[in-house]
């Protein structure tokens, strides 16, 4: 019987380095809390700086064996770890919801959609191909080969322990990379379950090692100046990721960025708007707004304004707020205090500014950090909330007259990750899509991830791209041999 207490007895709490569980240098632990009631769960290692090059120590040493297995086999490494998580899908749910606070119901959402890239990418571990030509001067055969880039470094953060983790190690382990993972401090416990069903499932010593830790800067650092380690991967805030990028320059490493967003969704004046509520729930709500795909500004054409934010007002003020295992909950905590307060400081903003709240619009409970489903109309341009990604369940409505006005609207910010267009006429998506400043567009639909696709933004939301044919391509290096015939 799958439990609470059974599902965290489960987890491991040491560190996972060169395939064995170990506790950290200093003995220090984390405190891993309950979102929903400001508990305790469990103590987990925390890792030092040592530590941390020891992880390393252990995927250097098994990069060249990893990288000369035969892609048949990662592949079939990957094929058994979708099949176990498919199978305990249900303990991974339960542990998600425990230290993130997700309802239930997405929990069990995220670990169909994690395990895909485990499933899609040991499909893609043996497509790995170059090519052959000849020069066109006929003197030279021209032979590109595709190699592993090497020990990775991965940082992912906390509003998708699983998928996070799996959108990353899936193609690494496809392309023959070894791993050092460094999980979010408020959310480790999945990614420690996550490696142990690896080891379980035969992933070799040293391929995948896993720290957590809350000296990250330090430990990020010494790892990211060390040459042994060939590429970084990161999802996380803007800044951070910046300053990653800067850190990356002197050892020269491979870099792939998942940054922040600041999703619009626009409503064109044809758009079905029932599809258009239904589809703003699902790009708002999902994860409680505390996803970087998350619509963060709602453009509406003025004509349907009203009907749509009185219909989504009404929506929001149906959900469901509580802890995430409760029966009948759609809503559950935000991460921690810090979050929430960003969220209530920047509801306060826009209506110190003139903003209107339709519905919501305060926290909910004296115990876990919950905050209302909120409505805002008349928002005005300058309000915060516009700017900043508000990685919360707070959805801002102004209106706009044409569409010239609604594309310059929606590309007004300096992120460029997702964008959702609701229009029943073919020709203006078409115009609009093309216009839009951002790696992804949703049309008619408020989901736009997919394992299959590839992932990702433009400006300030990052480089590289995740999932899709094209992910396994960040952990490849293409290398050209020149034959004299």
């Amino acid at each position: 019987m799958v439990t609470e207490q059974t599902v965290l007895d489960r987890v491991p709490r040491g560190l996972f380095v060169a395939g064995t569980w170990r506790a950290s240098a200093s003995g220090a632990a984390i405190a891993v809390e309950d979102p929903s009631t400001t508990k305790t769960l469990v103590d987990v290692a925390d890792a030092t700086v040592d530590d941390g090059l020891a992880a390393l120590d252990a995927a250097a040493g098994a990069q060249t064996q990893w990288a000369a297995t035969p892609p048949r086999m990662r592949g079939e490494l990957l094929r058994a770890a979708y099949e176990l998580l498919i199978q305990r899908a249900e303990e991974f749910a339960l542990l998600m919801t425990l230290e993130m606070g997700k309802p239930l119901a997405q929990s069990r959402g995220e670990v169909a959609y994690g395990a895909e890239f485990l499933r899609w990418f040991s499909e893609e571990a043996v497509r790995i191909a170059g090519r052959w030509s000849t020069a066109p001067d006929g003197a030279t055969r021209l032979l590109t080969m595709k190699q592993p880039v090497g020990p990775t470094l991965m940082i992912t953060p906390w509003n998708f322990p699983l998928a996070m983790g799996t959108r990353k190690i899936g193609p690494a382990i496809a392309a023959g990379c070894t791993m050092v993972v460094k999980p979010a401090r408020q959310t480790p416990l999945t990614m420690l379950a996550l490696a142990g069903l690896l080891q379980e499932v035969g992933v070799p010593s040293g391929v995948l090692n896993v720290v957590t830790t809350t000296r990250t800067g330090e430990l990020v650092r010494a790892l990211m100046s060390d040459p042994r380690l060939r590429k970084v991967t990161f999802t996380g805030s803007t800044p951070i990721g910046q300053g990653l990028v800067r850190q990356s320059a002197d050892q020269m490493l491979r870099v792939s960025m998942e940054l922040g967003g600041n999703a619009p969704f626009l409503v064109f004046p044809d758009a079905d708007l029932d599809a258009a509520v239904d589809g703003a729930m699902l790009a708002k709500m999902r994860n409680m707004g505390e996803a970087c795909t998350a619509a963060n500004r709602f453009i509406v054409h003025e004509s349907l304004a009203d009907d749509f934010a009185s219909r989504f007002a009404a929506r929001m003020a149906s959900e469901v707020v509580g802890r995430g295992t409760e029966d009948g909950v759609t809503v559950g905590p935000l991460i921690d205090g810090q979050q929430l307060r960003k969220v209530s400081d920047l509801v306060h903003d826009a209506t110190s500014r003139g903003a209107t709240v339709v519905t919501g619009g305060s926290t909910t409970r004296d115990t876990g950090y919950f905050y209302e489903p909120t409505v805002l109309t008349g928002v005005p341009a300058d309000a915060d909330l516009f700017r900043e990604e508000i990685f919360g369940p707070v959805a801002p409505i102004t209106t706009f007259a044409d569409d010239e006005k609604a594309v310059e609207m929606a590309n007004d910010t300096m992120y460029g990750l997702a964008a959702y267009v609701y229009s029943a006429n073919v020709s203006r998506v078409i115009r609009v899509c093309e216009r839009l400043d951002f790696g992804m567009v949703g049309v008619n639909q408020g989901i736009v991830s997919n394992p299959a696709a590839p992932f990702g933004g433009v400006k300030h939301s990052g480089f590289g791209r995740e999932g899709g044919p094209e992910g396994i391509e960040e952990y490849l290096d293409v290398k050209y041999v020149g034959i004299a015939p």
